[in-house]
């Protein structure tokens, strides 16, 4: 019988212990932190999108960073696998917009119950308040690792230590130091589903505002389109945020331009000349309102001000005196309601890390490092990483459940 120590008891460690154990292997899962899936009971705002519901083909096109690498693993255990193991042990599921996956219960807590029912059913022995600080090898084999409480010798190790964000969870890089000292290379780390600060002040006066249903765009310097997405956003007080803002941090960490110019369109779904147009009927109604008041059927309360200061009109003058110019420029202000970024929020606040142990030192059908036998990697600790709509969580399962299959 092989031993084998999972480092790690979040969504990858807990689906590598599983997966390792169900093969009839001696299983140890060590976490640093007093509970397993720390990180788990705050995703989706502790509803847990646990991962999303497409075929395997569509959910790589949601990857950012080496999409390539997980083909096999997401095709040995799917979304739809997932989904199948989750119901069938007791936590029934259910499908919402954007084809995200939750527990029916609204509760992040029953995805890490049902799989530590698992792994106890499976008799994993759960070491928690166990830290590990440092993996042992001879002659680039695994031999066990160091915990601040003695040595445990094993057969394999499966490092699913996650990354650096969100350090209060436990994740604080460990798994990184453990990389580089086997010899791995660690591609440089950096946030990834985080929010994004703009520069001036005309947003603060926005903070709380949500908005639905816009497309915003981001453009560098010379006016070349980086990103684009429709959806849900909101304002805070350091910039923007929300999902479609948090998608868009996966492309803008990536590039290395200086003056990124984020455009909102607050009225997508009609052209230029159709929203004159309705402008126009908006303000024959009511003639001798003001244009602030008038604008209400057209914007939230909170937005109408920053959109007419925008367009150089005062927010007091009579709809009847509003010309066709300044018509215009309300039309251009609402089309393409424009910010310049300042950058990315602290890596702390990421939801998840971009960058890791470097992909092309590790075998994607195994998971095992190819510099040192019986060393395997899995989850966030690898350089890879994806958009928002449970798509990261997903990844650390299929990719712990490859590592724990082959330790």
């Amino acid at each position: 019988m092989h031993t084998v120590i999972v480092v790690g008891g979040g969504a990858a460690g807990m689906f590598a212990a599983y997966s390792a154990a169900k093969n009839g292997n001696r299983v140890f899962l060590l976490e640093k932190n007093e509970k397993l899936g720390k990180k788990l009971y705050i995703t989706g705002k502790g509803r847990c999108n646990l991962t999303n519901n497409v075929p395997v083909s569509e959910f790589l096109n949601n990857v950012v960073g080496n999409p390539k690498f997980l083909y096999g693993a997401l095709n040995e255990l799917s979304p739809a696998d997932v989904i199948n193991f989750f119901e069938n042990n007791g936590c029934p599921l259910k499908t919402e917009r954007g084809n995200r996956v939750f527990p029916i219960s609204d509760k992040a807590s029953d995805i890490s119950n049902t799989l530590q029912k698992v792994l106890l059913k499976l008799g994993v022995k759960i070491l928690l308040n166990t830290v590990v600080t440092g993996i042992k090898t001879d002659n680039n084999h695994i031999t066990g690792v160091e915990t601040e409480s003695g040595f445990l010798p094993c057969d394999s190790v499966i490092v699913c230590t996650g990354g650096v964000s969100y350090p209060l969870t436990g994740s604080t890089g460990d798994g990184y130091r453990f990389a580089e000292k086997a010899g791995h290379r660690v591609s440089p780390l950096k946030p990834s589903l985080v929010g994004i600060e703009l520069s001036g002040k005309d947003f603060i006066d926005l903070q709380g505002l949500s908005l639905k249903n816009v497309a915003i765009s981001f453009c560098d310097d010379i006016g070349r389109e980086l990103y684009k997405d429709f959806g849900e956003m909101l304002f805070t007080h350091f910039g923007v945020s929300g999902p479609i803002i948090l998608s868009a941090s996966c492309i803008l960490n990536r590039v290395k331009v200086k003056d990124i110019q984020l455009s909102i369109d607050l009225k997508p779904a009609l052209t230029a000349k159709t929203l004159n147009e309705r402008l126009v009927r908006e303000l024959n109604a009511g003639k001798l309102k003001t244009v602030s008041n008038a604008m209400r059927s057209l914007l939230p309360q909170t937005l109408i001000n920053t959109i007419l200061k925008r367009a150089n009109i005062n927010a007091e003058k009579r709809c009847c005196d509003i010309s066709k110019c300044e018509r215009e420029n309300i039309v251009a202000a609402l089309k393409g309601f424009v910010f310049h970024v300042k950058g990315l929020r602290p890596i702390e606040e990421a939801i998840v890390t971009a960058g890791g142990v470097s992909v092309k030192e590790i075998n994607p059908k195994t998971m095992e490092s190819k510099l040192v036998s019986g060393l395997f990697f899995a989850g966030e600790v690898l350089d890879v990483d994806a958009f928002t709509g449970g798509f990261n969580i997903q990844i650390a399962f299929s990719t712990g459940f490859v590592a724990g299959n082959n330790a």
